[in-house]
C-alpha cells in the first residue's frame, strides 16, 4: 500500500496483517480523487481542506488527502491494533501537526471536540458488515460538522444491500471490483 499522489507520492504505508481490517485499495483511492477533481457535483479543492476520515484504519485515505494539500485530517478509529499502525504511518511521514487521531466510536461524534471545524469531505469506510450506517448518517447530520457543500463518500461492498438514510442525498454511485462508492451530501 502506497500514497498515489501529492508530495508524498510513492511513500509506502504500514498496513495491518490481520483480517479484521480491509485496507483501501489504490484503484479505489484513485477513483475517489479523480471524481473529487473532475465531478461537477462532487468537486472539492483539497488545498487547505478539512477532512474527517471515519473508520480510518491505517489512514491511507486521510494521508492521501494530506499529501494532496489538505489542511488537517481528523482520523477516527477505535480498533486498538490498527491504531498502532495508524500512529506509525502518521509519525513515519511527519504528519503529526496536520493529523488528529481520535480513539472513539463514530457514533459519538457529538461528544467530540472538532475545534468548530466544518469538513469539506467526510470519508466513511466501515467494515463491510457494519449495520449502523443510517444511524451514523443521523449522527453526522446532528453533529453540525458539515456545510452545504460537504461531500460524504461511503465505501461499501458492491453486494451490500441497504436502504440509505434520506438525509443522505446520493449524487453519484460508482461500482467496480468488489467496491461500491457513494458520493453525496447531507440534506
Amino acid at each position: 500500500m502506497r500514497i498515489i499522489g501529492g508530495y508524498l507520492k510513492g511513500k509506502k504505508l504500514y498496513q495491518p496483517l490481520d483480517s479484521k481490517t480491509r485496507p483501501l485499495k489504490d484503484l479505489v483511492k484513485e477513483t475517489i480523487f479523480n471524481i473529487l477533481a473532475h465531478s461537477k457535483d462532487n468537486k472539492v479543492d483539497l488545498n487547505n481542506a478539512n477532512i474527517l476520515d471515519l473508520f480510518s484504519g491505517s489512514g491511507s485515505f486521510g494521508i492521501e488527502c494530506l499529501s494532496r494539500g489538505a489542511e488537517v485530517v481528523y482520523f477516527l478509529e477505535n480498533y486498538k491494533d490498527i491504531l498502532k499502525i495508524l500512529n506509525k504511518n502518521i509519525t513515519n511521514l511527519n504528519l503529526d501537526k496536520k493529523a488528529k487521531i481520535i480513539e472513539k466510536n463514530v457514533l459519538n461524534l457529538k461528544s467530540i471536540n472538532f475545534d468548530q471545524i466544518k469538513f469539506e469531505i467526510i470519508f466513511i469506510d466501515p467494515p463491510f458488515r457494519y449495520e449502523n450506517l443510517n444511524e451514523l448518517i443521523d449522527e453526522i447530520s446532528l453533529s453540525k460538522i458539515t456545510k452545504p457543500e460537504t461531500v460524504l463518500i461511503i465505501h461499501r461492498n458492491k453486494k451490500t444491500k441497504e436502504k440509505i438514510n434520506q438525509k443522505f442525498l446520493i449524487s453519484r454511485e460508482k461500482i467496480f471490483g468488489l467496491s461500491k462508492l457513494l458520493f453525496g451530501k447531507i440534506i
